[in-house]
């Protein structure tokens, strides 16, 4: 059974950092791209950071480059969103993707910035 299962999500300050972990089952993780997303009601869901199979390239939608760290542990079959920095319009759930031979979603995690 394929599982993604995000974790981490919370309410922080503005200027306040958060790590967010999306856990991966049921499926040959090192050979899935992973990305972020995030979604606020109303709206499409927004690509946010991406990392190759093997965790040596990503990139990040310009709006979090510089405040955003994506990284992965493929030991622990486990993709990471350190957010620092963070604003109030860093405000979503989050959503892990697994992206191969199959697309897979997580079910989202709430991030919430508010002072």
């Amino acid at each position: 059974q394929v599982q993604l299962v995000e974790s981490g999500g919370g309410l922080v300050q503005p200027g306040g950092s958060l790590r967010l972990s999306c856990a991966a089952s049921g499926f040959t993780f090192s050979n899935y791209v992973m990305s972020w997303y995030r979604q606020t009601p109303g709206k499409e869901r927004e690509w946010v950071a991406a990392i190759l199979s093997t965790g040596g390239v990503s990139n990040y939608v310009d709006s979090v480059k510089g405040r955003f760290t994506i990284s992965r542990d493929n030991a622990k079959n486990t993709v990471y969103l350190q957010m620092n920095s963070l604003k109030p319009e860093d405000t979503a759930v989050y959503y892990c993707k697994a992206t191969g031979p199959t697309v897979y979603w997580g079910q989202g995690t709430q991030v919430t910035v508010s002072s």
